[in-house]
């Protein structure tokens, strides 16, 4: 069995939409993290930008938008970093289990678990 390669992008476009950027710098997005538009896209802004405005008019997933724009999750870090830099968009990180307190007891998780067995 062949695999495909996991970025198909052409590498010059790739490099032109981040303008030659590897990494989102100062901004930690994770794949869950919603992003919020909060402006409309404006004339002559770069297209990826317009579309990542206009998919974001709900809440989105980093890897929602990744999806829809068929680009590199490392590419659309980049892209989202131009816009949260310039507030165009907000970023909704989720909350980690650790720390919720409303997190459920394990005793209670490993009755579900027994019960589900049992179906």
């Amino acid at each position: 069995m062949s695999r495909k390669p996991v970025d198909t992008g052409e590498p010059h476009r790739l490099y032109t939409v981040t303008g030659g950027r590897s990494r989102a710098e100062g901004v930690s997005l994770d794949l869950v993290t919603l992003i919020v538009s909060e402006s409309r896209p404006l004339e002559g802004m770069q297209s990826e930008h317009v579309r990542i405005l206009d998919l974001c008019r709900t809440p989105t997933a980093v890897v929602e938008i990744a999806a829809e724009l068929q680009l590199p999750i490392t590419v659309v870090k980049i892209l989202l970093s131009d816009l949260l830099a310039t507030g165009r968009v907000t970023a909704r990180h989720p909350r980690g289990a650790a720390a919720r307190n409303d997190a459920p007891d394990s005793a209670l998780l490993k009755e579900v678990l027994l019960g589900l067995q049992n179906l």
